[in-house]
């Protein structure tokens, strides 16, 4: 039996953005935090917003700020961590390959520039169940970069009248997140070789990696095995 023509309309863009609407009030928060962190930090209104708007990545936001400075000496630190982290954009990009290499460049590249964490974990889940609407993708990553642009702007405004993110444990949202999006991807079994290779990885790196590099390798090992693990 051939498989369903990859398709892009605007069904699909409307069904990933409602389908991907649970997780916009956790983006909103997490974009309240970054945004009231980066006013801290020193960051114009204007600066943290386009920050959101171009890097689009919690975690290496939330990174960059931690080696943010005003000193030419910090720029290379500051983009290095930005790209360790966002580097795991690679793998996401390479598992839609047979999603979006059916549809127009233009739309395939703008999609991949608002694809985020959640709509990814949703688009791959869909893909799984045999939906072939490529709209879906670009759908979920708008339903997660509006929530992230505002919620960066309003933290920023109002900073001062915030109380301390980490007080409130709000420094964990990534973490959380992350492991939120592992269950609900788990698969039984066939899942149990890479996800033990990534925490082999995993551990010794954070304490001997860059800041940043953890996350890469780590899913770089388990890419590796289920490859292996697929190519038997």
């Amino acid at each position: 039996m051939s498989e369903a023509p990859v398709r892009f309309t605007r069904e699909g863009v409307w069904r990933g953005f409602v389908l991907s609407q649970p997780l916009a009030p956790g983006v909103a928060v997490y974009g309240l935090v970054f945004g009231a962190l980066a006013g801290e930090r020193g960051l114009s209104w204007l600066q943290a917003t386009l920050m959101s708007g171009f890097v689009y990545s919690g975690s290496a936001q939330l990174a960059a700020l931690q080696v943010w400075s005003t000193q030419s000496s910090a720029v290379l630190a500051l983009v290095l961590t930005v790209f360790a982290i966002n580097a795991r954009y690679l793998l996401y990009s390479a598992s839609l390959h047979p999603w979006l290499s059916q549809v127009s460049r233009p739309k395939a590249l703008g999609t991949l520039f608002l694809l985020g964490d959640g709509g990814w974990a949703l688009s791959m889940r869909e893909h799984a169940a045999g939906y072939r609407d490529a709209g879906f993708v670009l759908g979920s990553g708008l339903a997660g970069f509006l929530p992230w642009m505002g919620g960066t702007l309003v933290g920023h405004l109002l900073a001062r009248e915030m109380p301390d993110p980490r007080a409130w444990g709000l420094d964990f949202m990534l973490p959380a997140f992350a492991a939120a999006i592992g269950i609900s991807l788990w698969r039984g079994r066939a899942d149990v070789a890479p996800l033990a290779c990534a925490v082999a990885v995993a551990l010794p790196m954070q304490l001997w990696a860059p800041s940043g590099w953890t996350v890469v390798l780590a899913g770089l090992a388990a890419g590796i095995a289920g490859a292996l693990r697929h190519g038997r």
